[in-house]
């Protein structure tokens, strides 16, 4: 792997670099976005039974806010369960937009090395052939020269498409899974409310 390093020159380290960064939010947002974490299927349940033996308290509050991301969501339509629908709609989308926030974190990212990171191999490949050409000479050519440029100008092609194609492939698979989420939780929300005013039992 150093040979292959070596032989790519000084473009293919701005590539190493970009993978380790998405191979770290790829971890990341593998482990944060779970359902349990995110939003737990039996949490409106055990918000309903919570309702039925007498309410919610502050302490209860804290802990729901603690629990997931819909959790968070729930707390703040519970805080406002005493007002008027339409403010508690207004508490949840509030809620709901931080969320959505935390649930897209460093997908940006990802997204961007997806798309630098073929830019990155092309710049390599021009360098190796600035090299290449570089190697002719009036009085014939550098075979070392001539062969470094190629190797430059192959290695950092192939490692910049090794580098967005799972980057690529990832964000759009987390994107998706964040709107999965988003929706599911928006649905679990209004049954919430729903519950809360008394139009569902």
């Amino acid at each position: 792997m150093w040979e292959i390093i070596i032989a790519a020159g000084w473009p293919i380290w701005p590539l190493i670099i970009a993978s380790v960064i998405a191979l770290a939010i790829i971890g990341e947002r593998a482990w944060s976005l779970r359902s349990e974490v995110v939003a737990p299927s039996n949490l409106l349940p055990e918000v309903q039974r919570w309702l039925g033996q007498g309410g919610i308290t502050k302490e209860t509050l804290a802990k729901l806010e603690a629990h997931s991301l819909l959790g968070e969501v729930f707390a703040s339509a519970l805080a406002n369960s005493k007002n008027s629908r339409e403010i508690t709609k207004e508490a949840i989308e509030e809620t709901g937009r931080a969320v959505a926030h935390k649930l897209e974190r460093y997908l940006p990212t990802l997204g961007t090395i997806a798309t630098v990171a073929p830019l990155l191999g092309l710049l390599g490949t021009v360098i190796g052939m600035v090299e290449l050409f570089g190697s002719f000479t009036n009085s014939g050519h550098d075979v070392a020269q001539f062969a470094r440029g190629i190797s430059v100008a192959l290695y950092n092609t192939a490692a910049g498409i090794v580098v967005a194609v799972p980057a690529m492939i990832t964000y759009r698979y987390f994107r998706s899974k964040v709107d999965g989420f988003l929706v599911d939780m928006e649905q679990q929300a209004i049954k919430l409310v729903e519950i809360i005013h008394g139009d569902r039992k």
